[in-house]
């Protein structure tokens, strides 16, 4: 790939998921106010997705395929994104405990090259299974601070794993881009 790929996004976990696809990118966190017109998940995350890539871009060059990701837990139609604070983190987990619920990544990719621009935007959704969990396990698990900055308040690669029971889809998706679908998606352009 000729061009520089940016990725639009400070998450640690994006990093390390598109270094583990062996892309050498450039990280440019978007700035601008994530504005939710949609209800529908799958929608919500890919316009999230498209706001984050559609700011870099315009802050970018040619020749840059600028990617956008967004990352939704969502249980019985509720969209749960980061928590506010701790009880907010709990109320979550406590949702999500002993059942099943959905993770929806939305990724947009803005191509800009020879002053022209093609945007693509699709999203995964994965279901995520939890074992029940004690109001203790919840408080304890919050109290690490893991949970803070996470959408659903946990994180799949991290110390919630002992109580996912089991998922149905991309795992990658739940940490935060689906990496098989997006190296296909690359090599569309």
């Amino acid at each position: 790939m000729s061009e520089t790929i940016i990725l639009a996004s400070a998450s640690p976990r994006r990093r390390e998921l598109l270094m583990q696809m062996g892309l050498e990118f450039t990280v440019i966190p978007s700035k601008g106010e994530e504005i939710i017109t949609r209800t529908e998940p799958s929608e919500v995350v890919m316009e999230l997705a498209a706001q984050k890539a559609r700011e870099v871009a315009d802050r970018s060059g040619e020749n840059t395929c600028i990617i956008g990701a967004d990352t939704i837990v969502v249980k019985d139609g509720e969209i749960l994104g980061k928590p506010k604070d701790q009880e907010d983190a709990c109320r979550m987990l406590s949702m999500l405990a002993g059942t099943t619920h959905q993770v929806y990544t939305g990724v947009c990719l803005i191509n800009k090259k020879s002053g022209e621009e093609e945007l693509r935007t699709f999203y995964e959704a994965t279901d995520v299974e939890f074992y029940p969990m004690s109001e203790t396990e919840i408080r304890d698990y919050v109290a690490t601070g893991e949970p803070m900055d996470k959408a659903g308040a946990y994180g799949i690669q991290g110390k919630c794993a002992v109580f996912i029971k089991g998922i149905r889809g991309d795992y990658n998706n739940v940490v935060g881009l689906p990496i098989a679908r997006l190296y296909h998606e690359l090599l569309r352009k």
